[in-house]
């Protein structure tokens, strides 16, 4: 993992940083959020990108697949983050996590954010592997 940036970057510099470490965990799934914004925010695109990414993603305190297991619980717990949680089970499987390992970071959740929020997470997690051929998941 790369250290934190410097303070004499460009904000073109952050960007790219960011852009790279992006792809290398969400692959395509980042970019189509990218694309999405530039007709209507893409100051936010940037942001998320170079902050979030180029930032806080590429700190060395957490490896990218305990980032993402951290992220799966955020989004589940908040709830309405269907289209984040698509693009974060994608990457939670690009970075090492398995579908067993996400359903059960999942099935933890429903105990501290409850069954509604759980299950919709569960769901999205289920298209997302089906889509790359992950079905049937088995756990105990």
């Amino acid at each position: 993992m790369d250290t934190p940036t410097n303070d004499a970057e460009t904000r073109q510099e952050r960007f790219e940083r960011g852009l790279d470490m992006l792809t290398r965990i969400s692959g395509e799934g980042g970019q189509r959020v990218v694309d999405a914004l530039a007709d209507v925010s893409p100051e936010l695109a940037h942001q998320i990108i170079a902050w979030g990414f180029g930032e806080i993603y590429r700190r060395p305190g957490l490896a990218p697949r305990d980032r993402q297991l951290v992220t799966l619980g955020m989004l589940t717990a908040l709830g309405g983050c269907e289209p984040q949680l698509d693009v974060h089970v994608n990457a939670a499987l690009n970075v090492g996590l398995t579908a067993e390992e996400i359903v059960e970071a999942l099935l933890h959740a429903a105990g501290y954010c409850g069954f509604p929020k759980a299950l919709n997470a569960t769901f999205v997690a289920k298209k997302v592997f089906g889509e790359r051929g992950l079905l049937p998941v088995t756990t105990d």
